[in-house]
């Protein structure tokens, strides 16, 4: 890769931390037709990909990855990133099976957080008790300051095992430590409407509304929305 493309790639991602999407994949999209190969950019470009939410968007972020994979000179950071996006694409292509099966061989090789936090959230998706009870736990030894983990418990007691008087306190730390974690105030919320707090709920929403949103979110940006736009009438 030349200086010329090297200085491409790191304006594209420049555009992308500074949170213009729009501006940061189209720059992506023409250096990926120009043909650069470039982890630091192919990466980040998968992310944006996924968020999308549509099968060939997943379809495009698996041909990105296979190409990605034989790259030289790969840090193992990378590497894990490579294996949890390609397994983000499956379980949108509706392959959670497939998707929890690559995180667990990840898992088993080198455990790191951001494994812990999809694999958790992957389980809560299958309805897995069995496994994925003990694995956020597991999670939690690790870190038991990561709102994502924390989310993952409340939402495994709350969605698969209904059991939401033992959810609620790990939605409520999950926010104390980080205010707009979406998923965690998604579901605040609903205690709050379960009270008749139509006020506090919509604050919730609102606040959650300003997060990023992941290809791993239990509420999606449209649900939001139309949440609020509901609690209005």
């Amino acid at each position: 890769m030349g200086l010329f493309d090297a200085l491409k790639v790191r304006k594209a991602v420049m555009l992308h931390n500074k949170g213009d999407l729009a501006g940061a994949k189209a720059a992506y999209e023409a250096l990926y037709a120009d043909g650069v190969m470039d982890a630091a950019y192919l990466l980040p470009y998968t992310i944006l990909l996924l968020r999308e939410g549509n099968e060939a968007d997943a379809e495009k972020v698996k041909e990105i990855l296979r190409k990605v994979e034989k790259l030289p000179g790969l840090s193992a950071q990378q590497k894990t990133e490579i294996h949890i996006n390609y397994a983000c694409a499956q379980y949108k292509l509706g392959n959670l099976p497939e998707a929890i099966h690559l995180l667990e061989a990840s898992h088993k090789h080198s455990p790191t957080g951001i494994l812990y936090e999809t694999l958790g959230y992957l389980y809560v998706e299958a309805g897995d008790a069995e496994k994925g009870l003990p694995f956020n736990e597991e999670a939690l030894d690790y870190d038991d300051e990561d709102p994502i983990t924390l989310d993952n418990m409340g939402q495994m007691y709350y969605r698969v095992l209904n059991d939401r008087e033992k959810a609620l306190p790990y939605f409520q730390k999950a926010v104390e430590i980080k205010e707009n974690q979406i998923d965690s105030l998604w579901f605040l919320s609903r205690y709050d409407l379960e009270k008749g707090d139509k006020a506090a709920a919509r604050e919730k929403l609102e606040t959650a509304l300003g997060g990023r949103f992941s290809p791993l979110n239990y509420a999606s940006k449209e649900m939001v929305e139309k949440e609020l736009d509901a609690l209005k009438e």
